[in-house]
């Protein structure tokens, strides 16, 4: 029978009834419903330390695609977002990762910067009873639902070269906006930069959000410690209040400058809008009060889902842009598809090989990580996910009834695909990563992280 002249729902119906599905769905079960897993072949032994095999398995298996992006597989997306959320919390509160209590006690901030303007767009504005007001661009009302939020009200008087330029180098100005941070620091202690290290330690853990224009802002989290890290008393001098004065400073000192194709020099700063919040513990406050003052709970959560979005509200791509055709066949608004239209055409150009435009176009030219952070934070991504990697092995060891002191286990795996063979195997993993998304919620009481 010609399996393509089949319906979705009858080949459905003909995989669930197939001789294999019970061992294609354990499969599918063991990595949550990915949506693209990478399919393995190979073995995995456990061997006594004579060598001499205790137990074996071999066989095919699946391995998370691990993207983070909640477009691209939200099984995977949820699993760094709940990584991403340990990881900040163990920063925020301690108690947990290696990380002492007293970082709660520490001055700490969650301050906001963003991008300059390149031209004015549209936008939805609210008073301070919440009432919306008129666009300060074309005069209308806009429904937060308008897609027309966050494009440029001239389009061809909006600044698209200068916009992905800024957006190529963001990384590179929040590292000078560190340097800086710690100039300021330095300066109000009355203490030169070198001898700041051998007083206090800046610690920071920050994620990078895409706004309805296309350009990115940072979130961070920054925190002030004792030379040797959060274990460490923080020097009296330093509050929470001027670190957050050293923040709008550092913020408003950082200047890099590039050249425009014409060679005309453009300088990238920060945008004057720097927020900056106090943090106080989770205890003391579950959301934010009236004054800005935000719960470190609350705070990793938010930056759980920042972490997640990628380019979801930008319209942008998942995907590496390979050619024009990919460009015109981008089911995006015509803001986002000119920014991308302009990394690509940037890309082309000599004076920016070193940037690698075109690489980072379906990115709207963002070449960074989407979450970094300081080596002191906290704790790091590979060590989250090697404690869950010895707790499965353990558990494993555990139902052969084996010391794990006593035995070696050897894995050897190679690789062989990505993703399921066709629609149904696609529909039907997608519904065991809703069912189990759906437990987790429920064992979490409604809150999913």
């Amino acid at each position: 029978m010609d399996v393509t002249a089949l319906t979705l729902d009858e080949r459905i119906s003909r995989r669930i009834r197939s001789s294999d599905f019970t061992a294609w769905r354990s499969k599918v079960e063991a990595v949550g419903g990915c949506a693209h897993p990478v399919r393995m072949t190979g073995a995995w032994q456990v061997q006594d330390l004579s060598g001499a095999v205790l137990a074996e398995r071999s066989g095919h298996l699946f391995a998370p695609c691990g993207n983070r992006r909640s477009s691209v597989c939200q099984t995977c997306s949820d699993r760094y977002a709940a990584d991403a959320f340990h990881l900040m919390r163990a920063g925020l509160s301690g108690g947990d990762k290696g990380v002492p209590v007293t970082v709660a006690d520490k001055p700490r901030v969650f301050a906001t910067l963003t991008a300059p303007s390149f031209g004015a767009v549209h936008n939805r504005r609210t008073s301070a009873r919440g009432r919306a007001i008129p666009c300060t661009g074309c005069g209308e009302y806009h429904h937060e639902a308008d897609t027309r939020i966050g494009a440029p009200v001239d389009p061809d008087g909006y600044d698209y070269v200068g916009s992905v330029l800024w957006q190529a180098h963001a990384g590179k100005l929040w590292h000078r906006f560190t340097i800086a941070l710690r100039r300021r620091l330095a300066q109000a202690a009355g203490i030169t930069v070198r001898e700041f290290r051998g007083h206090a330690r800046l610690s920071y853990a920050k994620v990078a959000e895409y706004q309805r224009r296309g350009l990115v802002h940072f979130h961070a989290m920054v925190r002030v410690d004792g030379p040797g890290g959060p274990v460490d008393v923080t020097p009296a001098w330093v509050t929470a209040e001027l670190l957050g004065d050293c923040i709008r400073a550092a913020a408003a000192a950082v200047r890099i400058e590039v050249e425009r194709p014409d060679g005309a020099v453009l300088p990238l700063v920060w945008g004057t809008q720097v927020d900056v919040r106090h943090i106080r513990p989770a205890a003391a406050a579950e959301v934010e009060d009236a004054t800005g003052v935000i719960s470190d709970q609350r705070l990793a959560s938010y930056v759980a889902k920042y972490a997640t979005k990628g380019t979801g509200t930008s319209e942008a791509a998942d995907r590496p842009i390979r050619g024009q055709v990919d460009i015109d066949h981008l089911d995006v608004s015509p803001h986002h598809r000119r920014i991308i239209q302009t990394a690509w055409d940037l890309g082309g150009l000599a004076q920016y090989d070193e940037i690698g435009l075109r690489r980072w176009a379906h990115m709207l030219a963002f070449r960074g990580h989407f979450l970094t952070k300081s080596k002191h934070y906290s704790t790091t991504f590979k060590a989250i996910r090697g404690e869950r990697a010895e707790y499965r092995a353990d558990q494993a060891l555990d139902r052969l009834g084996v010391d794990r002191d006593a035995v070696v286990v050897v894995n050897h795996w190679n690789f062989t695909g990505i993703g399921y063979r066709d629609e149904a195997e696609h529909e039907l993993a997608h519904g065991i990563a809703e069912r189990q998304r759906l437990q987790r919620q429920g064992k979490q009481g409604g809150v999913h992280r």
